[in-house]
């Protein structure tokens, strides 16, 4: 399973986890922000767990390019 999390509040709106996973992240045209698709949110974390392992490479690359290190993704 794959685990992506993201701090939206910190985002500040680069466009770079858009670019490296476009089917996990797009940019909100309310705030400019980066939202994680399908994603829940606890305690401002949103959250999506995947049983599609082809996801992490994007994920990791979204990951790495972010300026700000708002991402985490990890295989549990």
């Amino acid at each position: 399973m794959v685990v992506v999390t993201l701090q939206r509040e910190k985002c500040i709106g680069c466009n770079y986890c858009v670019e490296m996973a476009p089917a996990q992240f797009q940019m909100s045209k309310k705030d400019g922000k980066s939202v994680l698709l399908h994603s829940t949110e606890k305690k401002r974390f949103h959250t999506i767990k995947s049983f599609d392992e082809s996801i992490f490479e994007e994920c990791v690359q979204a990951q790495k390019a972010c300026p700000v290190k708002i991402i985490s993704t990890k295989k549990v």
